[in-house]
Parts: structure tokens; C-alpha cells; sequence
């Protein structure tokens, strides 16, 4: 296994693959972890988004609190690699129309992405909150070298 470059680290994060986020739980709860999608461009911020589908907002909330997650991103065909980083919150937010669309235009075509944000942000049930991490800390494995 070797460690990636800066420059390969940064190249795997900004593909595109579905991340796996996780937060501090609540005391006595191990750590919450979902997977997401998310945005990134080297030497840049990350950005992504979420949806509570009608549930209360817990993970905002411990995101909010922690003020620091993990986003592990892998190559899922073989030889396996992986980029994990840590990253501080600078922001919460409302998300755009436009901000999410970057995002889902990432993971799937234009007319799902459309779709996809319409129903994210048409039901007024559905609490959308926009994220913003700057990587602190990297980690990260290719097992083809």
C-alpha cells in the first residue's frame, strides 16, 4: 500500500465518488455515518448538502456542534484506494437551487438532478442545510503501487 501525493489525494477527493460522513454521536453513541454526496476542487472547500426526509435534524445538529467531521471517499473497483479527511465547518446554510445542483449534476443526469433538488427543496417538511468543510487533515492508501 502507499500513501498518495497531495496533488493524488486531492485528484481522488475531487472525483466523483459517493462519500461516507461521519460526526460525533451524542454521548455514550458511537460516531453517525451516512453516506453522501458532496463537491470538492483541489486546494478548495467541500461542500454538500443535506435533507432531514421529515425527521428531526439530528445530524445537523451534531455536525453543528462538533464542528468537525470525517468524509471517507473510495475506489470501489480493484485495487481498492481510499482518501479519508478530516475537515473543520466554516458554514451552515440554506442551500441555493444552484448549490445543489453542482452537486447532484456530479451523481446523476441533468433531469434527475433537476428533479432530485425540486423534491428536496419542494416539501416544506424537508429541513435542506448546505455545508461548508475546509480539509485540516488527510489520509489516504492506494493499493495499486
Amino acid at each position: 500500500m502507499a500513501k498518495m501525493t497531495e496533488q493524488e489525494r486531492e485528484e481522488f477527493l475531487a472525483g466523483t465518488h459517493v462519500g461516507v460522513l461521519s460526526v460525533a454521536g451524542e454521548p455514550g453513541r458511537p460516531p453517525t455515518s451516512v453516506p453522501t454526496f458532496y463537491a470538492y476542487e483541489r486546494g478548495g472547500e467541500i461542500t454538500m448538502f443535506t435533507g432531514t426526509q421529515r425527521r428531526a435534524p439530528k445530524r445537523i445538529g451534531l455536525i453543528k456542534e462538533a464542528g468537525v467531521v470525517s468524509l471517507v471517499v473510495q475506489r470501489e473497483e480493484m485495487p481498492p484506494a481510499y482518501v479519508t479527511v478530516e475537515a473543520e465547518l466554516l458554514s451552515v446554510g440554506k442551500p441555493t437551487p444552484e448549490q445543489m445542483l453542482t452537486i447532484a449534476r456530479r451523481y446523476m443526469p441533468e433531469e434527475h438532478a433537476q428533479g432530485y433538488v425540486q423534491t428536496e427543496l419542494g416539501d416544506p417538511e424537508n429541513i435542506v442545510t448546505f455545508f461548508t468543510f475546509r480539509p485540516t487533515r488527510w489520509f489516504s492508501s492506494d493499493t495499486s503501487r
